[in-house]
């Protein structure tokens, strides 16, 4: 199966729940303000959220006026347009500045964050770079573990301490072991964590000033993993630790498993912040660069 067809097949539920829904209301024939009602309320329900809803409705009832939306072939051309153009260009993780790479990965409990961080650890390696992982998920044994099964897997390398230390403690070590070794890229690893719970909130504040002390640019890129199933919580996740620490980028996971796939533009709307990673099932090539002409014309087709 091409990369195409496993990224439609992996979007099937969100199409079910969005493009074949829009598709029924405008087999109406013309596009009046009743069409126009029921269009705005599939939109809300797919999670695309209210600010770039908003802005989608506004402008198809502006070319409804000037005539340029008048069919459903048409309204469905401007729909595909507008939200690909929502979502802007393609933003990957990029490499970049004075190694090591820094990438500090964040989220709440049982996003799929420490298998986000072995997929993208693989990829690196796939790449050529060396890898190093840093265990600060201190609180749970059997994240550490996981970790190190990923390191294996992939011919990274890692810092752990035991269960239980300063998480701040094993991000420090891990970047000045990546500095002696020269390694390319670090990605730390840090424990689940509810976004509403302050004290820890504040521990992942201090993980990032330490990160700082042994190299002052670092991290490049804070990358929160955020579970699509979740829907509009995710946006309030994304806001959250953006307040926190300063999200840079958005790994988007089980988006296979959902018909939540709209977040997508709500987080980019609402908040501004690029999607780089998608995770559209297990497998280890199944965590892609999220590209949004072809999420859009995946969810489409």
């Amino acid at each position: 199966m091409g990369l195409f067809d496993r990224l439609k097949e992996g979007l099937a539920k969100t199409r079910k729940g969005f493009i074949e829904k829009v598709e029924s209301v405008l087999m109406h024939g013309a596009i009046d303000e009743e069409v126009v009602n029921e269009l705005e309320e599939i939109l809300l329900a797919s999670d695309i959220g209210v600010h770039a809803t908003e802005g989608i409705v506004t402008l198809l009832k502006d070319k409804i006026k000037k005539g340029e939306v008048k069919d459903s072939v048409s309204a469905k051309a401007f729909l595909k347009k507008e939200m690909t153009a929502m979502l802007g260009s393609s933003s990957p993780v990029v490499l970049f500045g004075e190694k090591p790479f820094v990438i500090l990965t964040v989220g709440v409990n049982g996003v799929g964050k420490t298998t986000t961080i072995g997929k993208l650890a693989s990829r690196f390696r796939s790449e050529g770079h060396s890898v190093l992982l840093g265990a600060s998920d201190t609180f749970r044994a059997a994240a550490i573990e996981q970790l190190e099964i990923w390191t294996e897997r992939s011919g990274a390398s890692i810092v752990k301490h035991q269960s239980g230390s300063d998480p701040a403690a094993v991000a420090y070590d891990a970047i000045e072991s990546a500095k002696h070794k020269k390694v390319d890229i670090v990605i730390i690893d840090t424990a689940g964590r509810l976004h509403t719970k302050s004290p820890l909130m504040e521990e992942l504040k201090k993980v990032k000033r330490v990160i700082q002390k042994s190299l002052p640019h670092a991290p490049q890129e804070v990358l929160l993993v955020v579970d699509a199933t979740t829907g509009q919580n995710a946006l309030r996740q994304a806001q959250i630790f953006n307040e926190a620490v300063g999200v840079t980028g958005v790994a988007l996971t089980k988006l296979d498993g959902t018909a939540k796939g709209g977040i997508v533009f709500a987080i980019r709307k609402e908040l501004g912040i690029p999607v780089r990673l998608i995770g559209i099932g297990e497998g280890i090539d199944d965590l892609r660069d999220f590209v949004p002409e072809e999420f859009v014309e995946a969810l489409f087709s």
